[in-house]
Parts: C-alpha cells; structure tokens; sequence
C-alpha cells in the first residue's frame, strides 16, 4: 500500500496590502519529492526555525507503523501573508498535481492545508486545489488536515473522505494531527473503517474568550471533543474558530465531526459541538491596553523586568497573522520612556540604505510606513547602528540604537516568533526591560522562560481585531450583528 504525503500551507490577511509570489515559499519552505523526503527521516528538522517534527514527519512515521509505504510528494508553506499572487496559486496547485503524477499509483493520499488560504484571484484557492486533486486520484481515500483557524466550506469538508483539525492554540499537535490523519487514510485504503462526516457552520466571528486550548471557556470545549473520541465509532472531532482577517462572505466558526460508518452519530456530535461553540460567543477578550497604559504598567512592574521581561503584542501589527510589520505606534511610545526595550520594524528602504554602513555609524531618517502608510505612519529617528545581519526568513537586518530602544529594521516582516531572533540581531533577550512582539500567541510557546508578564497593546493596522466588520457578510453575523440561532445560517451554508 503506497500513501502519498503532501502540503499547501498560508494563512492569508485578506486586509494586507501585500500580494506575495512564489519566491515567499522559496525562501521559506518549497520542497519536491526527494527534499521532502529527506526532511521528514529520522533526526533531521522537517521545517527548519518552526518545527523540528510536523504534519508530514508524524505522517510519515504512522503509515511505516501500519505497515505501508510513505510516499513523500512536495511540501510548501509561507509565512502568514497578504493574498497569494494568482500566478503563486496556479504553480503551486501545479506542483502538487505534478507530483502526484510522477508517484505512481496511490492507494491513499494524506493533504495538509491550512484553510485560510487567500488568492488575489478571490473565492477559496483551496477548494479549487482540492478539486484539482481530487480529478487526479480519483476515488482512492484523501485526508485533509487543517489549521483550527481554517474557513470551513461545504467543498473543504466534502471533497475529503476525512477532515482532521489542530487541537491545541498556541499549535503544539501538528505531527499528531499528522499521524492520526494518515493512519485513518491507511485504515480507510484497507477498508477497516467507513469516514462519515457531519459538519455545523455557525454565524460566529469573534468569541471565545482568548480562544486559548488550555484556559477557559475553550478549555471545556476542547475536553469534550476528547471525550467524543473516547467511543471507538468517532474517528475524528473538530472544531475551528477561523482567522477574523478572512474577508469570506461566509465567514464563521465550524464544527466537523468524522465517525466509521455512523451519519446519525456524526450529525448528532457536530450538533452538539457547534452548540459549545456558541455557548462561548460572548466570552469577553482580554484586556487589550492603549500604548501609553502599557508602558506605564511595565514601569511599575519591576520583578517582572529584574527576572526577566514584559512582553507586549502589538496586536495590530501581528506578522504571524499576515500583518506587514512596519508599525511604528510602540516605537513612538518607547522612546517617551527610559526603559530599555526592543522592537522590530519592516523597513527594506532603510536596511537597504544602510547596508554597507560601518558599525558606529549614524543612522537617521525615517522607519516603518512604506506599505500602509495610512494605518502606520513613518517615523522620524536617530540613532546608532551597533548591528547588521542576514537571516532567513526576514532577509537582511540593522540593529539601531534610539536612546534607550534597540530597533531591530528588517528587510522583510519580522516574526519574531523565538528567542534567536534577538540573538541573530546582537541582542540578548535577558538585558531588555520590554519585548515588542508581532505575535499574538505562539510567541507564548518559546519565550515562556523569560516572558513575566503579557500585555496585548491595541494598535490599529491590518490585524486589528474589528476589522472583520468591514466584511460584506451575506446574513447576520455575531458580533456584528444581534444573532439568536446558529442554525438558520448553517442551514443555507451547507446547501451552497
């Protein structure tokens, strides 16, 4: 029995200004066959900087446990973007139809996709590359796992035999999801078990508290998706509670649930899992601070900056949720202040500017701005270069000293998702009073050792959380809108 892996990964910022092409993947992860082969064996790091062991690894390994073969295909996957190039969705579908095309015959094919993919094409790339695939394999058995922030739509859910999500957020299950989902594909391919699926989709937006796996109210709604499972005839429970900078007409939280041969049993679990999602609409979000609130706090808190740092997301500039980068509204409140604090901004002029400057020189101008000026204005500084490096994937990099600020200017938008980032930039993470981040949550993961305290600090700019409102949504949607019943919308939904 031969199962072929493969993966389509971006989550897009349908609010971006930004229109990324293939060259976004080259630089971060694009294999074929034979480089996704070797990244997915024993001991090597399947995406270099994110994850020693993802989907595909986890994949790979649960289908040589069950006694077939892995057949490796290609794999790409971005960084959170603006909307794909159209030209970057026809060759990357391309690839993957290629790639099926050169394995041989497939007795299965495990597909890992994010679901919040954007084209400048419009509608869902990823309902069209589903398709694609589906024409090329056939009726063989196809998995497909998401991320839990995926828009769901009836050809995501139905062109699949098997639909799997991400359960934990921040993400930490990405190579179980990957083994559970392809060892259901080698069971489906063997005939041991019958994928029947049942899928809700709710008009809910925004909601959930943090919408964190392990704290409350998601917490309770996670459990009893475990608790489903515990019966042998549920093969997979899920939900997903989107990403807000989707501009889908349809935008909205889901619930799918896959059982052996058992309609009755899924539909009544997928009901029963969107009611949950509901239950939590009204959860408020925690506090989000105004610049100045923040910094005020951070000066007050002097265990959290003698033992290690306060953080702050700048949750309008949220690189890891397809923002630019550039805003400079925290670097403007930093240099009111006399703590020492590090912030990264995206600025190719200025690093272009500069990049043969010798250390010591001084470096004066203005930073952020270039890409949406409107939402994050320029800013005028001075102050002295002390660093300059190159790192993928954020391209060349200066490091400037303003006062008590380290400004960390990018060629590209900075994730500053680990610890390495600052040391790739001449800082040490342990000498800073506050840390600017373009993260909303994963950053938790990584900087838990040093982060003493976490404000979220409201911005304005392409991730912020309202501006989902701007959408043209076809009926009422909650928060938007007063909503009494999920299911009326649901209804219309899954007959589209």
């Amino acid at each position: 029995m031969r199962i072929g892996i493969a993966r389509l990964n971006n989550e897009t910022n349908a609010f971006s200004p930004e229109r990324i092409g293939l060259d976004a993947f080259e630089r971060f992860h694009l294999l074929d066959a034979a480089g996704l082969g070797r990244a997915t064996g024993r001991f090597r790091p399947e995406i270099p900087g994110i994850a020693w062991n993802a989907e595909l690894s986890g994949a790979r390994r649960a289908i040589e446990r069950a006694g077939a073969e892995a057949v490796p295909l290609t794999s790409a996957w971005a960084l959170p973007s603006g909307p794909l190039s159209a030209e970057t969705e026809d060759a990357l579908r391309d690839q993957l139809v290629e790639a099926i095309d050169r394995a041989g015959p497939l007795d299965g094919l495990y597909l890992a996709l994010h679901g919040a993919m954007g084209s400048a094409r419009g509608g869902e790339p990823e309902e069209r590359i589903l398709r694609a695939v589906r024409d090329r394999i056939g009726s063989i058995p196809l998995g497909v796992s998401y991320d839990l922030h995926g828009q769901m739509t009836a050809p995501k859910v139905e062109i699949p035999d098997l639909v799997t999500a991400y359960r934990t957020n921040p993400h930490r299950d990405l190579r179980a999801v990957g083994a559970r989902t392809a060892e259901l594909v080698v069971r489906a391919g063997r005939g041991d078990v019958r994928p029947t699926t049942a899928w809700r989709t709710l008009p809910l937006v925004f909601g959930g508290g943090s919408t964190l796996d392990f704290t409350r109210p998601m917490r309770r709604v996670f459990r009893r998706l475990k608790q489903m499972e515990k019966d042998p005839r549920v093969l997979f429970a899920s939900v997903f509670t989107v990403h807000i900078w989707n501009d889908s007409p349809d935008l909205g939280w889901s619930a799918v649930v896959v059982t052996d041969g058992d309609p009755a049993l899924a539909d009544r679990l997928a009901d029963e899992a969107a009611d949950l999602l509901w239950s939590v609409r009204d959860a408020p979000i925690p506090t989000l601070h105004e610049p100045a609130e923040a910094f005020a706090i951070a000066k007050r808190a002097r265990w959290a900056r003698k033992t290690g740092a306060v953080f702050m997301a700048d949750t309008g500039d949220v690189v890891g949720a397809g923002a630019v980068g550039e805003s400079t509204h925290l670097i403007r409140e930093a240099l009111r202040h006399d703590l020492r604090t590090y912030v990264p901004v995206r600025d190719a002029e200025v690093v272009a500017a500069h990049a043969d400057a010798p250390l010591g020189s001084r470096i004066r101008g203005e930073v952020g701005g270039k890409m949406a000026p409107e939402v994050h204005p320029p800013l005028a500084i001075e102050g002295e270069l002390i660093h300059r490096g190159h790192t993928e994937p954020f391209g060349r990099h200066l490091t400037v000293a303003v006062g008590p600020v380290r400004l960390v200017i990018t060629e590209r938008a900075p994730y500053t998702l680990k610890p390495s980032f600052w040391r790739d930039a001449g800082l040490s993470p342990w000498d800073a009073d506050v840390i600017v981040v373009k993260s909303l949550f994963h950053f938790r993961i990584f900087h838990a050792h040093l982060a003493r305290r976490v404000l979220g600090v409201r911005s304005g700019g392409t991730t912020d959380f309202g501006a989902f409102r701007r959408v043209a949504f076809r009926e009422k949607v909650h928060p938007v809108d007063s909503v009494p019943d999920w299911r009326p919308a649901d209804q219309r939904r899954r007959m589209t």
